[in-house]
Formats: structure tokens, sequence, C-alpha cells
């Protein structure tokens, strides 16, 4: 490991007498309730906090304890959960709150190794959760951390590479102090949230710019190092907007799964050389309708690891000959609007509405 160009201990106490004077007020800083500062973490999670703050709020509206939300449908709390997007989270959090009640009788674990066995938790939101909770001494490294420590150190490899990994955690744990670890912790995140921005960096307001190698050295604006980007894969689907007396049939995703709980207009996958509209036309056999098909443009939509191409038609019927399936409704476009549709169908459903339907 490298060595330290300064002393151990004179980032804690800077950190912490600037974080006195301008650390933020945030609803889960009023408490060291293990439940909500995990709740917090985990919606913070590659969301900014002004998105998280309302979901937080309703979450506790209707959750208040982990027992509460253990016993809830899932359906429920992904009902909850939509809009704030990566799912897999809300799916997490439920299972994570189960095996809580089930396996720690309602009670959460302190240490970071109990912490990671929950679903969702890997090392620095356990970390966090320890550290705010039990005021335990460990390290977190979370993408305001990272990059603090990346300039900090002035470090010039990519910050997600197993090498980089290594050191920074290593930094990580050196520099996170054994007293007042609570508001280190905090102090650090809001460093980062606030001060040491990834673009543009408000140096002269950092209480560690002395410090900084890379302010030293010219480079806190190359710092961190970006990683090489991958190509983003296209997906392409259809979807069927099928209306009944002004409502429109919708199904619930499999529990599982990309996207998982969300709902969405019925849709089907286009593979290379196939033609939208005769897979459309497919989908209306499953559901025994006919009818002419009106083609209502096309939806660009980016998630986490894809591009989605989706391709809209929309087909008024006077019957349905047949029972939908369980996972299935039919929802007025009032309805669709409260609903858990995922992003591309959201913009389905606005494509829609534009068009006087």
């Amino acid at each position: 490991m490298a060595e330290l160009p300064f002393a151990t201990d004179a980032i804690a106490p800077r950190l912490l007498a600037w974080y006195s004077k301008q650390g933020r007020a945030l609803p889960w800083r009023q408490t060291r309730d293990p439940y909500r500062i995990w709740l917090s973490e985990i919606m913070l999670q590659q969301t900014t906090v002004a998105a998280v703050i309302g979901y937080y709020q309703r979450f506790l509206e209707n959750f208040p304890s982990v027992e509460h939300l253990a016993a809830a449908p899932q359906e429920a709390v992904i009902d909850l959960w939509a809009g704030l997007g990566y799912y897999a989270r809300a799916r997490n959090l439920h299972a994570a709150a189960k095996m809580l009640v089930e396996e720690f009788g309602g009670e959460f674990p302190q240490t970071v190794t109990e912490l990671q066995q929950l679903p969702g938790v890997g090392r620095s939101t356990a970390g966090a959760i320890s550290a705010l909770a039990f005021e335990r001494h460990a390290p977190i490294l979370d993408g305001n951390v990272r990059r603090i420590l990346c300039r900090l150190f002035a470090l010039q490899q990519p910050p997600r590479s197993s090498a980089a990994e290594k050191q920074l955690w290593h930094w990580a744990e050196l520099l996170t102090p054994v007293a007042d670890v609570h508001d280190y912790t905090q102090a650090i995140m809001d460093l980062g949230a606030t001060v040491c921005l990834p673009r543009k960096p408000l140096c002269e307001d950092c209480p560690l710019s002395e410090l900084c190698q890379a302010r030293e050295f010219g480079l806190e604006q190359q710092l961190p190092l970006k990683q090489k980007s991958k190509p983003v894969p296209i997906r392409h689907e259809a979807a069927l907007l099928l209306e009944k007396q002004g409502k429109y049939l919708v199904r619930r995703r499999p529990a599982s799964g990309l996207l998982g709980g969300l709902w969405e207009f019925p849709t089907v996958s286009i593979a290379d050389g196939e033609m939208a509209e005769q897979k459309v036309r497919l989908l209306m056999s499953d559901f025994a309708v006919s009818g002419d098909l009106r083609p209502l443009g096309n939806i660009t939509h980016i998630y986490s690891h894809f591009r989605l191409e989706l391709q809209l038609f929309q087909l008024s019927i006077d019957d349905f000959p047949q029972v939908a399936e369980a996972e299935n409704d039919w929802c007025a476009a009032e309805e669709l609007s409260q609903l858990a549709l995922h992003g591309a169908h959201k913009k389905a459903l606005e494509k829609l509405q534009g068009s006087g339907e």
C-alpha cells in the first residue's frame, strides 16, 4: 500500500469541525434507529437525497417498523417504491425485513459481517448502518467517499479497478476514527455531496484542501479517472395498448428479475428481422381479440444496463372474450397515472394521453 502523504489523524478533526457548521439537516439524521438508517441507506444507493426524502417519509408512514415492512405484501412495497428506480432494492428491502424478523427477532445485527448477510446490503452500506446506528468503527466507501479519497491521495487508477478498490478500502479504514464515527461518517458523505463534487469541486470551501494531493498537483478536475464506457445494449419491444370501454389492459411483471413487480402494457420482444406489428398481432391472438391496430409511435428509455426502443400500438375493442389472467387488470387513464408503471411504459401512457385517447 502507498504511504500516506499526511498523518492519519489529520483528516477527522478537520471534517468534524466543518460538519458541525455545514452538515445537512436530513430526516434520517434525527435518529439512531437502525431501521430508519437502513431504510435511508438503501434508498440513497445511486439516488439523490432530493429524490429520496419524499419516499423515505411515505415508507415510514406505511411501514413504521421492520415488522410492518416484513408483514406487507411484496407488491405493496414495490408499488410504494415506484418511480425511485433500481427496483431490486425494493425486493431486497422486503426480503431483508423478513430475514430480520424471522432470523434476528426483529433486531438489527451490529457488525459489518452480520449486516452483510441481509439481502441488498454490501460492505459500504453495512459500514454506514454499523457506524451511524451503533457508533462502531466501520469505514464506508460509497460514491462520494470514493471520489474524495481518489482526489485526497491523487489516485491515478480507474476507481473501480480491483487494485484501486483494495487501496481505497485501506485508506477508508485508516482515516475512519474510533471516536465520533457517527459524525465522521455523515461528514465525509456530506463533503462529497456538497463540496467535493464530480464536476467543478468547490476546493476553496473544502476543509481538506490543504492536504489534498489532487489540488496540490492541479489534478482536481481530472480525478477520479473515468472508467472506460462499454457499449450500451439495445432491446426492441412492442406494446399493445388494448382499450375497452375507456379502460386499458395492464399486467404486473413477475416478482423476480428485471423490473420485477412493476406494471406495464402487454409487451412482446422484437428480434432482428421481425416486424413489430406482426408480433403484436400474435399477442392479440393470445388474447383472442382482433381489429385495426393504430400505431402510436416509438418510445426510447434508458435503464441502468440497456436502452429500450419500444413501439406502441393501440387497439380498441367492444368486448373481451376471455377472462384476463390473475396478474392482468383493466384500468382507466386516471388509475394508470397512479399505477406503478416502469419508466418506458410511463412514457407510453403520456404518449397515449397526448394522442387524445
